[in-house]
């Protein structure tokens, strides 16, 4: 992959950071790991007199680690952690005016289509859908109550990209003080930094790459706009949607392994995506890394990797699909992604359900596209249960269509 080294530079010493930040040794016993802090309530020098912390919902240490971790991951100045990601999505929201409207992304995660289109319109907020392939269309989707553009890229499932840094310049080109958002967790902060292309705000669904083990549901934010953090900050206490401190502890374990898991699903992803792509039971593969990807110029000047994650089109019906899905062996069929081990799912009745039949078919999301995510297990072994589940899905189609 070759890129340009100025680029490359801002990812110096992520691995370091993720160790390291956020995680001074206990003051107290020297313990190297800080402790969990469980404690709800925070002993008072006088009424009135804290060191810092008075009641966990407004502040934690164990929450401000991690916080402090994705801060420095991000290249932020603040990180705010929430208790998912469709918290973070609800929270970002309530910090804009009522009455304001959303530009956001066509291609995006069926949840955040859900809280947009069914949630927020009875809260006094509208939102409406723009294809960002040409950057310049967020002009003449920007209305004169817009206050936000949310993008997300890779999108969620098709993996089409999205131009930060050219939306970000287009919007602010109409009004300077909207507020672009991304969401970044199809790619984590170690193979995207969005805040550094001119986002003003970066959110995770922790759940997935940032954790990476599938056992705390989280999400976070982070900036480096003060009045920003200001307002979320104040949100985060008021509204109350924070993680408890395990799973902020579970979170920030995750996170000290992440440039290691995040190279070997890329890895991983890239050998499957050839794969699917030189096989005869496969339609169309999408993957930012495969020179076939309409945006795979963009994906070498936006990131510096390709993520885990793959779609694709099986050949034949929702029947195949299913035979396929029902095939595999190490790849799990079960929802969301970003964890250590390898999941399939199927958007159109799964993860993207809650989106319109009529938009789902707009996007492409048919009932033939397959979404992988690609684990950390041995490449050689995800590649061959991929293999040996479209021989078995290729074979139960035929057999059905003999039967008719």
């Amino acid at each position: 992959m070759s890129v340009d080294a100025k680029f490359l530079n801002q990812f110096r010493s992520a691995g370091t950071d993720a160790v390291h930040a956020g995680q001074e040794p206990d003051p107290v016993t020297g313990a190297v790991i800080p402790p969990i802090s469980l404690s709800t309530t925070f002993k008072q020098r006088a009424a009135g007199e804290h060191s810092g912390y008075e009641y966990s919902r407004s502040g934690n240490p164990t929450r401000n680690a991690f916080e402090a971790a994705v801060a420095a991951l991000e290249k932020a100045k603040h990180a705010l952690a929430f208790s998912s990601g469709s918290a973070t999505t609800a929270t970002v929201v309530a910090s804009l005016p009522k009455g304001s409207h959303i530009a956001s992304v066509n291609d995006v995660y069926g949840g955040t289509y859900r809280y947009f289109t069914k949630v927020a319109p009875t809260l006094g907020y509208s939102a409406s859908f723009v294809d960002l392939y040409n950057p310049e269309n967020i002009k003449s989707a920007i209305q004169p109550n817009t206050r936000m553009v949310w993008i997300e890229t890779p999108t969620n499932p098709t993996l089409r990209l999205v131009d930060i840094a050219a939306v970000a310049k287009a919007a602010k080109s109409v009004n300077k003080d909207i507020l672009v958002v991304v969401d970044n967790t199809f790619l984590s902060p170690y193979f995207q930094r969005p805040l550094t292309l001119g986002a003003d705000l970066v959110v995770h669904s922790v759940t997935k790459y940032i954790n990476g083990h599938s056992d705390a549901v989280m999400g976070v934010a982070a900036t480096n706009r003060d009045d920003v953090h200001e307002k979320l900050r104040f949100l985060q206490n008021a509204i109350g949607a924070v993680p408890s401190a395990f799973d902020c502890f579970l979170a920030n374990r995750g996170l000290k392994t992440l440039h290691l898991r995040m190279e070997r699903h890329g890895h991983s992803a890239l050998a499957i995506a050839r794969a699917l792509e030189a096989s005869p039971y496969v339609d169309e593969v999408l993957y930012p890394g495969l020179p076939s990807h309409k945006q795979h110029e963009l994906a070498k000047r936006q990131m510096r990797g390709f993520g885990g994650m793959i779609s694709f089109r099986i050949k034949g019906n929702l029947d195949s699909a299913n035979a396929f899905l029902r095939s595999l062996k190490y790849f799990t069929l079960a929802e969301s992604l970003g964890g250590v081990e390898s999941l399939a799912e199927l958007p159109a009745v799964m993860t993207h359900g809650s989106v319109s039949p009529a938009d789902r078919a707009a996007l492409g999301i048919t009932d033939t596209l397959v979404r992988l995510s690609v684990g950390i297990e041995d490449t050689d072994d995800l590649l061959a249960d991929v293999q040996q589940a479209l021989v078995k899905a290729a074979a139960a189609t035929k057999a059905t269509k003999s039967k008719l």
